[in-house]
């Protein structure tokens, strides 16, 4: 039998270089499965480890590393014996192989980096890892301007193992740069408005942001370095490029520290006398009011003006909340408040009126049996 496969493969005419070289990218190869079996009980073995602790590094280092180690134990051991193959045969071809060697392990330092700074980044944002979580924003922007180094990085490292002059590359974009600013000036601005939000963020993910020179209102949902995505209150997307941000104001009530109550509310003029006291009531409700803020903030209760039928006064305080819709269960509440206290001292909520004053000689009867005096001037 074995000298009939001799024969089918014509084994017997092999040389003692060709069998010591099948023999060693067998051995080639069997070493790389078992140290891709080896690899993944280690990593495993790791992986179980940095989960009983407290500290999330080890953690993001395991999810980075694990695809990027596999590729680099099968990719070394497969190009090993390409090149062990290649040895004796072709020297062009060995030469590339060489340098796929160095590019794949480029390749694969920087997946690692890629990923674990992306691991980083959601772990910095995470509050069940951190006690003080970083800002979605501030996560973001760091995480884009490491891994937009390390892609740089890697690229200039790959273009100089190929043999490339980096000084010659980097002088070269230096010169076309000032054509691409050109072409792509308004990218260019995008970009800068986007940084410029970063490195001063008026807002960030999360806020509600309105301009009162657009109309832009919404919650940010999504900084990019082209655009801003924006979710407007009737739940659509709003797209506004970065540099749009350069030259509107923008306002950031997610920012403001208490809600304002600001209403005029007016008494009938029957009731004047009783205005004083109302307003005092109101003012002291307000003050031992649990949820309107005294300490640093005005209060106002005041008559405020001579309506053409009632008697205003101006309610102006702030509330401790800065939740849209707590606020408004609170102002809820102080008008009710408010109108009690009217009603508890017998007075009313003045409405639009007139009054109309007619003369008795143009109603055809005599002054005697008008009730009412005739106006001073009138006829």
């Amino acid at each position: 039998m074995w000298q009939r496969l001799e024969a089918k493969f014509g084994w017997q005419d092999m040389s003692w270089e060709t069998w010591f070289w099948l023999q060693d990218v067998f051995l080639i190869v069997l070493l790389t499965v078992a140290g891709s079996v080896l690899l993944r009980w280690l990593l495993g073995k790791w992986e179980a480890k940095a989960a009983q602790t407290k500290n999330w590094w080890d953690d993001c280092l395991v999810t980075a590393i694990r695809v990027p180690a596999q590729w680099l134990v099968w990719s070394e051991g497969l190009l090993w014996a390409t090149e062990v193959a290649m040895r004796e045969n072709d020297v062009v071809l060995l030469a590339l192989v060489l340098e796929l060697r160095n590019l794949n392990f480029v390749a694969l330092v920087v997946w690692f980096l890629v990923v674990f700074v992306r691991e980083a980044e959601a772990a910095l944002r995470d509050p069940e890892k951190m006690k003080k979580p970083l800002d979605t924003t501030t996560a973001m922007a760091v995480g884009r301007i490491l891994r937009t180094a390390i892609l740089i990085t890697g690229a200039l490292v790959a273009m100089q193992t190929l043999g490339m002059s980096v000084s010659g590359v980097m002088a070269f974009g230096g010169l076309g740069g000032i054509a691409v600013g050109f072409a792509a000036r308004d990218l260019l601005a995008n970009f800068f408005g986007g940084l410029m939000v970063y490195l001063d963020r008026p807002f960030k993910v999360g806020d509600w942001i309105r301009s009162p020179d657009k109309e832009i209102e919404g919650t940010v949902e999504y900084i990019g370095w082209r655009q801003t995505r924006i979710r407007t209150f009737d739940r659509r997307p709003l797209y506004v490029p970065n540099a749009t941000f350069a030259t509107i104001s923008v306002e950031n009530p997610s920012r403001m520290q208490n809600r304002r109550i600001f209403e005029h509310i007016g008494v009938r003029y029957d009731d004047a006398k009783k205005a004083r006291s109302i307003v005092n009531a109101v003012r002291q409700m307000l003050i031992e009011h649990p949820e309107i803020e005294t300490s640093q903030r005005v209060l106002i209760v005041n008559i405020d003006a001579f309506g053409p039928s009632s008697i205003d006064f101006m309610v102006y305080a702030f509330t401790k909340t800065t939740d849209w819709v707590a606020f408004h269960h609170i102002k809820e509440d102080v008008m009710m408040r408010i109108y009690d206290i009217i009603e508890l001292h017998g007075a009313e909520v003045a409405f639009p009126t007139q009054t109309l004053h007619i003369s008795p000689q143009l109603a055809g009867l005599p002054l005697s049996q008008s009730g009412d005096a005739t106006p001073p001037g009138g006829e």
